[in-house]
């Protein structure tokens, strides 16, 4: 269970908390230590969808204030254009499937994750009035989560630009440590990019539990495409910190592509 303050940890409510980021479903505040979420409404997620769907080709190069500014801009139109003009098939099953995903990993991460090294510690307190910068300006909150010091993506980085190659090994080991310990627990992440991870002291932790599952049909058909990656640290955004290493490169593909596959995850694989 999250561990009950009597109140809210002071350094959340006598400062302005940043906004550190946003996904689909949700946006990030936080102070030194901890973050808060604002959960999406369904017709922000939408919106999003929508920004996604028609310039899915830009919005990787976009800053975030300008894909911000196309969210709300599109959120606005919503209302005042008919239901029938954008709302369709496609769009609803996208929207039912983010909405689906999201609460189920956000369950199986509360009931098997919960106290773990797995994820980040959270907290519950009584409802708690803070300040967030930009829109909406304040949120109220019931709980915080323990704050990374970077994401897993953002650490290798650092560690490649620095030329540490030993310690971006170690990390990259504690990685599919990280991922081993949750099979183990029947629990998969079918979104493994490193974005999704963070470091916290020697601990590698799962940030987004929007992909995880304990059905081992989800856990098949994930695998199945990962067995035909060739080269696993493109597709997990390291082609360019390894650039310079080709040896680490191949020695990690070698590693990943022995741990992550049918026969390995099943080996750690509890009701298996």
């Amino acid at each position: 269970m999250a561990r009950l303050l009597p109140h809210a940890p002071e350094e959340l409510t006598r400062q302005t908390l940043r906004r550190l980021g946003e996904g689909i479903g949700k946006e990030v505040f936080a102070s030194d230590h901890w973050v808060v979420k604002r959960e999406r409404s369904p017709r922000e997620v939408v919106a999003l969808i929508l920004v996604w769907k028609f310039l899915r080709k830009w919005t990787r190069h976009l800053p975030s204030r300008a894909i911000r500014a196309l969210r709300v801009t599109t959120q606005a139109l919503i209302v005042v254009v008919p239901k029938r003009l954008w709302y369709s098939d496609h769009v609803a099953e996208l929207l039912h499937n983010h909405l689906e995903r999201d609460f189920q990993g956000e369950r199986l991460a509360r009931l098997h994750l919960l106290g773990t090294p797995l994820i980040p510690e959270i907290v519950t307190f009584p409802a708690a009035t803070v300040h967030v910068s930009g829109w909406p300006g304040w949120l109220v909150v019931r709980e915080a989560t323990e704050r990374v010091e970077a994401t897993l993506d953002q650490h290798l980085n650092n560690l490649a630009e620095a030329g540490d190659f030993a310690a971006v090994e170690y990390w990259l080991n504690r990685f599919l440590e990280t991922r081993r310990s949750g099979w183990q627990l029947g629990l998969f992440s079918t979104d493994a990019h490193l974005k999704n991870y963070g470091v916290i002291g020697d601990r590698v932790v799962l940030l987004d539990t929007g992909g995880l599952t304990n059905r081992w049909s989800d856990v098949a058909e994930r695998l199945d495409r990962d067995v035909a990656v060739e080269e696993p640290h493109t597709k997990l955004g390291l082609a360019r910190a390894l650039a310079s290493v080709p040896d680490l490169a191949h020695r990690f593909n070698q590693q990943w592509k022995a741990t992550v596959n049918h026969t390995s995850v099943e080996q750690y694989w509890p009701d298996l």
